[in-house]
């Protein structure tokens, strides 16, 4: 019995690993490469678009317990995870990251990739759709159909990155906050007050991205709101947010700046950082414009420059049972970020559960048939 998997992210390549390892084919869906998201660079597996950081791995926090009961749960992405981290906050080299991912998944000889846009639905079949917030039009229109209701949805941002060797560096400096960490995890522009007030000023009357008519209801989600718009809500919102600087220290004055902006590692080598909380709908041409005004970043160049989309998710408390199938239709399972769960981690934790989910089911209805042809058993 085959399992057909709709999306190769994190939940699509989770749950895949998951059933191979137990011996259940899979045919993986992928339709990055002939047709790309608003987020999405690469046609890689498990690419991360907004943050390069799975959280805290510090046991005694939540995030950092699940870390835990992920690995001895035996997942493929926490095991990559490990071995892509950066020095910055347990943030990972996300090109090495996702090339891993896809050799991985690519290599095992129970998952058959298919590069393409699934449009239809096999009903007959045991699926598991894993398309995330950006499913395709196509795909969320049948999705809706299944589900015999509209999407629910929110607006999520990406912030930009910089090349490290365009950062002038007689006035930015690396500390980790607190001097916690291995002393280059976060390279630190500081603001006098009066920069950080025309900074603001500069992001209130910012060229923005237009909505179109039928995104205009859509909410931003909380956690991860575009500077622009947590600048609207007082002058000092992001300095306390974003922009805080509390436990940093700059060297050339020894005291503490007034603001900061805190630019955290990005990849293996050391030559990419992303601007850390910097969200932003800001025009292309605006982005640049307002980001060289910070101290230190007068010539940045960006590599990738801040976006935003729209998150697509389902009320899975009132579509799925307790083993994320639909209630309507059993044999379609739902993982990873469009149940609603937020966060890489979370969409991985969702992926994991619902291959071995899936796996069970096939295990236990393949043993029924075998007591019931009364044929010697196989260990699964």
């Amino acid at each position: 019995m085959q399992v057909h998997i709709i999306g190769a992210g994190l939940a699509g390549c989770e749950a895949a690993w998951q059933l191979a390892i137990r011996r259940i084919p899979v045919t993986l869906y992928e339709m990055r490469g002939i047709k790309q998201t608003p987020a999405h660079i690469t046609s890689d597996f498990a690419e991360l678009v907004c943050a390069n950081s799975f959280r805290s791995d510090d046991i005694e926090t939540a995030v950092g317990l699940l870390h835990e009961e992920m690995r001895k749960a035996g997942s493929l992405i926490l095991e990559i995870a490990d071995r892509t981290k950066v020095p910055a906050g347990s943030a990972l080299a996300v090109i090495l990251f996702a090339q891993a991912v896809t050799e991985r998944i690519k290599s095992h000889p129970l998952i058959s990739i298919k590069n393409e846009e699934v449009k239809v639905i096999p009903l007959q079949e045991k699926v598991i759709i894993a398309t995330g917030p950006l499913t395709s039009d196509a795909l969320a229109a049948e999705i809706s159909k299944l589900i015999q209701e509209k999407y629910l949805s929110f607006f999520d941002a990406i912030a930009p990155i910089v090349y490290k060797e365009s950062i002038d560096f007689n006035k930015a400096w690396f500390q980790s906050r607190y001097d916690k960490g291995e002393g280059f995890d976060y390279i630190n522009c500081p603001l006098t007050k009066e920069e950080y007030e025309q900074f603001i000023d500069a992001l209130l009357v910012g060229e923005k991205t237009e909505f179109k008519e039928w995104e205009k209801n859509t909410p931003y989600f909380d956690g991860c709101l575009p500077i622009e718009v947590m600048a609207q809500r007082g002058l000092e919102t992001l300095r306390f947010g974003p922009m805080k600087p509390i436990g940093l220290k700059d060297p050339r004055v020894e005291k503490r700046p007034y603001a900061m902006v805190q630019l955290r590692q990005d990849n293996k080598l050391g030559t990419l950082y992303n601007i850390v909380g910097f969200q932003t709908k800001l025009k292309y041409g605006e982005q640049t414009r307002i980001f060289r005004m910070i101290p230190g970043l007068e010539n940045a160049k960006f590599p990738r420059l801040g976006g935003l989309h729209r998150n697509t998710f389902i009320n899975s408390p009132k579509l799925l049972n307790d083993f994320l199938s639909l209630k309507n239709h059993p044999n379609i399972k739902i993982a990873g970020q469009i149940t609603g769960v937020e966060g890489y981690l979370e969409s991985t934790a969702i992926g994991l559960l619902t291959g071995i989910f899936m796996a069970h089911e096939i295990q236990s209805i393949l043993y029924s048939a075998l007591l019931l042809l009364r044929l010697p058993l196989v260990r699964f």
